[in-house]
Parts: C-alpha cells; sequence; structure tokens
C-alpha cells in the first residue's frame, strides 16, 4: 500500500471521495482544457532546462488537445492558450532567475518516505533548483489568476509545498506561477518551511493513514451555502446516484477493487 500527498489531502477533503476514487476506482475524466495544458506546460520547461526546444514541445503535446472534446474556460481556445505558452516560456528564460545545474537528475524527482505503519509515501517533485541563487524545492502551477502574494510569506501555509519540504528535507521551497491572462505574468512565491511544520504534517500523515487502514470512509458533505464545494467535486454523480452525471464526469478503472492503493499521484 502506498499513499501519496494526493491521496491524504482526497481523504481529508471527504473520506467518501476517497473511496471512490482510491477503492472503488472511480476517475475523472480529462476534459478541463486548463489541467491538459498545464501537463503540457510542465514537460516543456522540463525540455526547456535540459536545453531543448520548449516551444516545439509545448506544441507537440498540446498538439494532441486540439482534437479532445475538452472544455475550455471562458475566452480560451486551442490557439490563444498555446500562445500564452509561448509568452510565458520566452518571459521565463528572459527573466532568468530560475536555474537547475542538473535538468536530467533534478526535474520529476520521486521521493520516498517509510511510515511507521511500514506503509510507503510517495511524492513526484517539480524540481530541485535555485531561485535568484538560492537553492530550494520549485513547483510549477499554470493559472488563469494570480495566486496571493500578502501577506508576505503566506506560500508557506501551502500544505503541498509543506509536504514537499518533509520529503525533500529542504527549508526553502517556491511556486512558480505562471499565469496565462491578456499580459501574462510570471510570480515567484518563496516560503521557508519550519521543522514544527515538517513535524506536524509527518502526524497529520500518519494519523490520516492509521483512519484509511481503519476502513472508516463516511460521507462529509461539502455542501455550505453560499460555496459548495459539493457541486465542483467530480464524484457527485455517485452521491446523488445520477448516472447522467456519473457518465459525464467519471470513467472506472478495469478490475478496479478494495486493494486499489498504489497510485501515485501528484
Amino acid at each position: 500500500m502506498t499513499y501519496s500527498y494526493t491521496q491524504i489531502s482526497q481523504y481529508l477533503t471527504c473520506p467518501r471521495r476517497y473511496r471512490h476514487r482510491y477503492l472503488d476506482g472511480w476517475q475523472e475524466r480529462d476534459v478541463r482544457a486548463a489541467l491538459l495544458f498545464g501537463r503540457a506546460f510542465e514537460k516543456a520547461l522540463a525540455a526547456l532546462f535540459r536545453g531543448e526546444d520548449p516551444a516545439a514541445e509545448l506544441f507537440e503535446q498540446w498538439a494532441v488537445v486540439k482534437t479532445m472534446d475538452v472544455v475550455y474556460a471562458g475566452h480560451d481556445t486551442w490557439d490563444s492558450m498555446f500562445q500564452q505558452g509561448v509568452q510565458l516560456l520566452e518571459r521565463f528564460v528572459q527573466e532568468g532567475r530560475v536555474q537547475i545545474a542538473r535538468p536530467l537528475s533534478d526535474q520529476q524527482i520521486p521521493l520516498n518516505r517509510r511510515l511507521s505503519s511500514g506503509r510507503d509515501f510517495l511524492s513526484l517533485v517539480d524540481a530541485i533548483g535555485t531561485l535568484d541563487g538560492n537553492p530550494c524545492v520549485l513547483e510549477w502551477k499554470t493559472s488563469s489568476a494570480r495566486y496571493p502574494a500578502e501577506p508576505v510569506g503566506i506560500a508557506a501555509l501551502d500544505p503541498q509545498l509543506i509536504c514537499y519540504s518533509w520529503m525533500s528535507g529542504i527549508e526553502e521551497v517556491a511556486e512558480v506561477v505562471f499565469v496565462r491572462k491578456r499580459q501574462v505574468e510570471i510570480q515567484y512565491l518563496r516560503a521557508t518551511i519550519t521543522e514544527e511544520q515538517r513535524s506536524q504534517f509527518h502526524s497529520l500523515v500518519e494519523e490520516t493513514a492509521c483512519r484509511i487502514e481503519s476502513g472508516l470512509f463516511l460521507p462529509q458533505s461539502g455542501i455550505r451555502f453560499p460555496q459548495n464545494p459539493c457541486t465542483s467535486c467530480p464524484f457527485l454523480g455517485l452521491c446523488l446516484d445520477q448516472p447522467a452525471l456519473i457518465e459525464s464526469a467519471l470513467r472506472r478503472k478495469p478490475g478496479a477493487d478494495l486493494g486499489l492503493f498504489d497510485e501515485l499521484c501528484y
């Protein structure tokens, strides 16, 4: 049995959602253009640091989406997102604030930690390099809107960054946010993760893993007016027993069973 940050966060969000995804084998359909673009853009970044042509890599990866039936948000189109991606890559190169000395080994780094139960906890870190000359763990993000930057240091509260600091043992972390908008922008959000934060996250992981292994998967409704997390949950159709919603949002892995714990997500 293997755990990841995504699995732990899914369980904490809603234990029943965890069961739907990791035990029963239901998966969200990849129909959101923004999600697919983020994956393509990360491959372009990896190519950039390897000394290859990042725009060509972005085109190759993004071209696959052109013939797919995907959902674009707002005024987004395949062409507009590709152009924004190229502009972001050009700006990233011009600013030159991020360096990765060993691009073949210090990108998409799998990290493993053994829990007290004997289970493994795995993370896939985007990169380890430097930001403005300072060594840190790097996390790539693509977004259509700016991330909050105030108050200063707010990124230190991001549980995913805390997780990566705990797994790597590196206290300095940074989110590099590639913002797709009319005038593209890149945010560099630094954070210093304390030993206390890493220790608390370790305890949270251990406790959550114990709860998962206890087999307790009670539903945890996110309906809170006026904000309703349940309405944006891809597993809503399962909870409401509505086949049409299930068919539109989910697909099921063949052969799914209660032993499905070995998926590494990031």
